[in-house]
């Protein structure tokens, strides 16, 4: 299931315009303005979704499949990479799509719910990958995960998944703070999004032994995952 929604996301986004590989949206302003109605059409606009609109209900689960850029999609599609098939196998591949759906729908709603009077489009699935990324670190605490900072001259280095996704949440969760009125990067939507899904795996799988919730937590992503 994980494969799929990438396969989906990255369909998706090659078929629109976004892209800019498909001549039939034009160029130059012709395709500034086909991004710009194709992301009001699919993407979510905190001012119509508390309209009452059910069109505009529906946004926050198209918006998941839709992204801005070629960087905002691979960003999302390499998280969701590494994180998404540990937790696909913990929780099953129907749970994990539901999970996904869900928890990215609720994200993109609290993001709008504080910004209800923007006319901002906001698009992506990074919602519900931050869902991911909080259930995986209540599933896999201790599981270790490269990582790359530039600071340290890009060398690849191995963390504990809670040093990691801790310290993700928390640059999300600053920068949510410091930037109140919502354009550009939507951080509410991932602090919303983690929380979600910390809380969903917590509620769901906390009465499980600590051997079968864990079994698997020392495991690397290079172990479980190419």
């Amino acid at each position: 299931m994980t494969n799929v929604l990438i396969g989906l996301c990255c369909a998706v986004f090659v078929l629109g315009p976004a892209a800019d590989l498909n001549r039939m949206y034009g160029t130059g302003d012709a395709l500034l303005k086909a991004q710009t109605a194709y992301f009001e059409r699919w993407g979510v606009v905190p001012l119509e979704l508390w309209s009452g609109s059910l069109r505009a209900l529906i946004t926050p689960l198209t918006a998941l499949f839709v992204h801005g850029s070629w960087l905002h999609l691979l960003g999302n599609m390499l998280f969701l990479y590494v994180f998404g098939g540990m937790a696909e196998a913990r929780m099953g591949r129907l749970t994990f799509a539901a999970f996904y759906l869900i928890i990215g729908y609720l994200a993109l709603l609290g993001y709008a719910a504080a910004h209800a009077s923007s006319n901002q489009t906001l698009v992506g699935a990074s919602g519900s990958i931050a869902g991911v990324l909080g259930a995986f670190l209540y599933l896999f605490p201790r599981a270790r995960v490269t990582s790359v900072f530039p600071f340290l001259f890009f060398l690849p280095l191995r963390f504990p998944a809670w040093a990691v996704l801790l310290f993700w949440f928390f640059l999300q969760w600053q920068a949510a703070r410091d930037d109140p009125n919502g354009p550009g990067v939507a951080y509410l939507a991932h602090v919303v999004g983690f929380a979600l899904g910390f809380l969903y795996a917590w509620a769901r799988y906390r009465r499980d032994s600590v051997g079968a919730t864990r079994g698997n937590d020392r495991a690397t992503e290079g172990e479980s995952q190419p």
